[in-house]
């Protein structure tokens, strides 16, 4: 897309970020709404933008889905803009574009629209945006035309993958699509990083695909992992981060510590 930059943001500028990955159950919208809540709570201004029908990213902050909410949906048909959707999430410099079930048949709706994969993109370019320093886009758990639109919109792609035998097979077919979103749509796009999720010390497993994964891709997996904590699976049902539901389990601990290293590693990209 020639009308979207190239390089990284200026200082100041939102720097979005589609958290991805076409297996369900691997703690994508988790890892979403506890990276905002540990990004905001160290001083960064956040907007999670939900583009997943289930809309748990929503309810996971506290956002109830309602009659007549105005939601993602309405931005990409062209029917809101950002800023008549956006919702406090009452967690300090944390907002929310919420879901709503009519993101279901979006897919169908935007292949008639122009510039059907830009939909996202477009609505992003908007003053009112510049106020986030992080815009973090929870994916739905496909390789659809919701997903195509955040990967377009995209600076970077941040993959939570869980410590399961099968991940490096589902990963592979992430990065192709990364790889063919980049060469086609958006030439900026590249993959921030790989987190490990579900990581269980006490597994053998875990150890092993931590080491695989890593031995494929190197530092382009992150040093935190985000271990299997029941305190992770309790918060979203009290509409709660985990970082707010309990900030000193090991869960919220790792997710503070993943803050801090993606922001390392954005400060060493604006240096670069």
């Amino acid at each position: 897309m020639s009308d979207l930059p190239g390089t990284l943001p200026k200082a100041g500028s939102a720097r979005v970020l589609a958290v991805a990955n076409q297996k369900g159950g691997v703690g994508k919208t988790t890892t979403a709404i506890n990276l905002g809540t540990a990004l905001a709570a160290v001083g960064e201004t956040v907007l999670i933008i939900d583009l997943d029908p289930q809309g748990n990213a929503s309810t996971g902050i506290g956002i109830a889905r309602r009659a007549g909410l105005k939601s993602t949906y309405h931005v990409l048909v062209g029917e809101a803009r950002f800023d008549d959707v956006i919702v406090e999430s009452g967690i300090p410099r944390l907002d929310c574009a919420p879901s709503t079930m009519d993101l279901l048949g979006a897919e169908l709706e935007l292949s008639t629209i122009e510039r059907k994969s830009y939909r996202l993109a477009d609505a992003l370019a908007v003053p009112a945006l510049k106020r986030y320093s992080y815009v973090i886009v929870d994916c739905p758990p496909s390789l659809n035309l919701l997903t195509i639109n955040a990967l377009s919109a995209a600076d970077a792609v941040l993959v939570p993958l869980q410590c399961e035998f099968f991940a490096l097979e589902g990963l592979s077919q992430l990065i192709k699509t990364v790889d063919r979103v980049k060469a086609n749509l958006n030439p900026k796009l590249t993959i921030q990083g790989v987190v490990l999720t579900m990581f269980d010390k006490r597994n053998s497993l875990s150890e092993q695909v931590a080491s695989d994964v890593r031995g494929v891709l190197g530092d382009k997996v992150y040093q935190t992992v985000i271990p299997r904590n029941v305190r992770i699976s309790e918060a979203p049902s009290y509409g709660k981060p985990v970082l707010l539901y309990d900030n000193a389990c090991a869960g919220s601990q790792a997710y503070i510590k993943l803050a801090s290293e993606i922001i390392r590693r954005e400060r060493t990209l604006r240096a670069a």
